[in-house]
């Protein structure tokens, strides 16, 4: 190809008088208008110069299951106390834990693991890419002093934070005491909203109710962790409870702002893990299908036998049989409580479990991902002390498949309809108690129901609710990331402009959230 090499200058008094003509035939060419300036920012009717947060998980910064240096000065409260500090907030302190490893001790013995990495295949624990990543957050030895603004609680639920006691040491062991509060606790007898309130806090954000219902969501539903009341009084129902913390925190006139409950459809927790991953050979298939075979035949025996009873539905029998295929998209096999108990109806069945196939309208857990397809050892450990061989035992073990998942693995649709009950009615109180003190209200479950949907942008970025590549969803698949705590923290910030007056968005004082991440490092100190 010809080179071709422009000279400007040979050009340039062509260019000039031409550009002279020109400007003597026509009007000028205006530029470009340039951008109207953003107004000030201002507070409309806050008052910010003592901010107080209240709530659990979410509140405290936890994130890819654990809580750790990082995570809390990128905690939500955190976000939105550096912005509160523009129109006259105070300092705002956290109860820093001493690494970046997550985790707790008890006078040296581990309580709470290290926080999860990518390890480019799923989630995995930090120990397994750095085994002295441990814990060094001792709970006994080595506690921060407070007040401390940042009063989120992991693991706490409506009426944990009315409870005295709750930072007691000695209670830790006996499930009574919160290790996380144990370190914040002004003293052994102290409760949350005490510890909050002898702040007196001017603001306050309240974030509390999740755990009420997530924590019998995250067992499975087995009732190990039961749904919080709706009714009942201050420390017993949700709606007496709430209604103590608000009148409480609102005594001395301070303003807040308070958010729901997601439905625990709308997180990957319990979306990610699809009900038919097992794959198969035809050999296997056979084998497993064999093993069944009584199992199956047993329920077409119990139906023939109650048939005109109404005790058995040819509808439940029809979803109780067990077949497997060669190939993938095996469903697994699971306990499902809400089965018809044959053997209390004829001693004679009492050998037919409430066993079925899962479906799609079930929702498996995330950590069952982990032991699906494994060989579960305690079954094999009973099964060989009744004289099965380790070979019998082990074939008849496999989790998901010869051996059905426990209840705690899954949440079938009677929990989950008991589940999306008691937060309905938990969002209902918590609506209507906003409202009555005039406080600022966050829809939260509408939230994360479009992130689980349609996704969120906020400025260059889309954030979903898929585990991993999503953005938004750290990898417990409960907590958000930090870039996801600062898609909250902007919409709690425009939430505030609405009730209040101020005006973050408009004068352009929104997080970017591109400047906050979506994982660490496994290598970060």
């Amino acid at each position: 190809m010809k080179k071709f090499t422009f000279h400007i200058s040979k050009y340039l008094p062509l260019v000039l008088g031409a550009a002279l003509l020109v400007s003597c035939e026509q009007d000028p060419i205006e530029g470009p208008a340039p951008a109207a300036a953003l107004p000030a920012l201002e507070a409309g009717s806050l008052n910010v110069s003592n901010y107080v947060s209240l709530g659990n998980s979410l509140t405290a910064g936890y994130t890819d299951n654990a809580l750790f240096k990082a995570s809390q000065q990128l905690s939500m409260p955190n976000m939105l106390a550096q912005k509160f500090s523009m129109i006259g907030g105070g300092s705002f302190s956290q109860p820093m834990m001493n690494d970046n490893n997550g985790g707790l001790l008890l006078a040296g013995t581990q309580i709470a693991a290290p926080r999860l990495f990518f390890n480019g295949a799923g989630p995995a624990s930090l120990l397994s890419a750095n085994p002295a990543a441990l814990p060094t957050t001792d709970i006994v030895l080595n506690n921060p002093t407070g007040p401390f603004n940042n009063m989120g609680v992991p693991g706490a639920k409506s009426f944990h934070l009315l409870a005295p006691g709750y930072g007691n040491v000695a209670n830790v062991a006996l499930g009574l005491a919160n290790p996380y509060f144990v370190r914040m606790a002004s003293e052994p007898n102290a409760s949350v909203l005490a510890d909050a309130m002898a702040q007196s806090p001017t603001f306050f954000s309240l974030w509390i109710g999740n755990n009420d219902a997530l924590g019998y969501a995250t067992t499975g539903g087995d009732g190990s962790n039961p749904l919080t009341p709706v009714n009942g009084a201050p420390g017993v129902g949700f709606d007496g409870t709430y209604g103590a913390l608000v009148a409480t925190l609102t005594a001395g006139g301070a303003k807040g702002i308070v958010a729901n409950v997601p439905y625990v459809t709308s997180i990957p927790h319990f979306t990610t893990v699809p009900h038919n991953p097992v794959p198969l050979d035809a050999a296997t298939a056979a084998a497993v299908n064999a093993a069944y075979a009584p199992y199956n035949g047993g329920l077409q025996a119990a139906y023939q036998a109650l048939q005109g009873t109404g005790l058995l539905t040819a509808e439940e029998v029809a979803k109780r049989q067990v077949s497997f295929s060669a190939g993938a998209g095996n469903a697994v096999v699971i306990i499902d409580e809400s089965l018809t108990d044959l053997g209390a109806i004829n001693p004679a069945f009492a050998g037919l479990p409430k066993y079925r196939q899962a479906t799609a309208a079930d929702l498996l857990v995330l950590p069952s991902s982990a032991i699906i397809g494994e060989v579960n050892m305690d079954n094999v450990a009973a099964l060989m002390s009744v004289g099965a061989s380790a070979a019998q035992a082990g074939q008849a073990s496999v989790n998901g498949v010869s051996f059905p998942l426990a209840d705690k693995w899954v949440l079938t649709p009677q929990e989950q309809a008991e589940i999306k009950t008691a937060i309905d009615a938990y969002n209902g109180i918590i609506k209507a108690t906003a409202e009555a003190a005039g406080l600022a209200f966050f829809d939260a479950n509408q939230f994360m129901q479009a992130l689980a949907t349609t996704g969120i942008t906020d400025g260059k970025y889309k954030l979903t609710a898929s585990l991993v590549t999503g953005g938004a969803f750290s990898l417990d698949g409960v907590h958000p990331t930090p870039r996801g705590y600062a898609l909250i923290s902007n919409l709690l910030m425009k939430t505030l402009d609405a009730k209040y007056g101020s005006n973050f968005e408009a004068s352009g004082n929104l997080l970017d959230i591109g400047d906050y991440p979506t994982n660490f490092s496994p290598l970060m100190q």
